[in-house]
């Protein structure tokens, strides 16, 4: 059965009816998916739409995205996103290995989350003051990478994981939001580099769905 992902533009988008949404939190998704060969279809509700009520009423937290794997629903991104590492044996090659790959992207969750708050709530006034404090935030990974095959491989063990797809997202976003802010960190560089090079994830990194979407629902980034 076909895969499904339901995604909202974000709150405060200025039009209920733009065609292009932000890639929010169903980005990393995207890319996993297409970076495995996946097929998908994606339905993108309006600002409109989810006024309306009854959409939001019957997901299970009152919000997006939603995904649907045959007659499998999921709610909430990060679950999503462990759901496919355990699909497509994206979650380590063993406990050990899972147990760093949770770490990981509880981690880039923990960035993600001061990155929104910076975004949607203090741009102007706190930008200066993320930026500064941004390199203390992406340390640990280079530190993690450092561990693992000399920054060589993956952020955990010799096969991509789900976590990858989702720092690899937010990396991106912060080299938009602060350019060069990987120049002190040569494997978190080289890393992006090496992901962005795989010939499935270059070319949805370069499709007009991935290109001419907003990094965030406000225009900022």
């Amino acid at each position: 059965m076909p895969r499904g992902l339901w995604a909202s533009p974000h709150s405060v988008l200025p039009s209920p009816t733009r065609s292009s949404p932000p890639p929010g939190r169903c980005e990393a998704m995207r890319m996993l998916l297409a970076d495995q060969g996946q097929s998908w279809k994606e339905e993108v509700v309006t600002k409109d739409t989810w006024l309306q009520g009854p959409l939001k009423a019957s997901c299970l937290y009152g919000q997006l995205p939603k995904f649907q794997d045959g007659d499998f629903t999921l709610y909430q991104s990060n679950a999503i996103l462990r759901h496919l590492g355990r699909t497509f044996g994206l979650y380590g090659k063993d406990q050990r290995e899972a147990a760093l790959v949770d770490v990981v992207n509880d981690g880039v969750e923990d960035l993600r989350c001061k990155y929104a708050t910076l975004i949607y709530t203090n741009y102007e006034g706190g930008k200066q003051d993320y930026v500064k404090a941004l390199p203390d935030h992406l340390k640990p990974f280079e530190t993690l990478l450092s561990q693992n095959r000399g920054g060589q491989a993956f952020i955990v063990g010799d096969q991509i994981s789900f976590a990858d797809y989702n720092l690899l997202d937010l990396l991106l976003n912060h080299q938009v939001l602060a350019p060069g802010c990987l120049d002190p960190f040569p494997l978190l560089s080289a890393y992006v580099e090496r992901l962005c090079a795989r010939p499935k994830l270059k070319a949805f990194l370069a499709s007009p769905e991935h290109t001419n979407r907003p990094i965030n629902g406000n225009g900022k980034q």
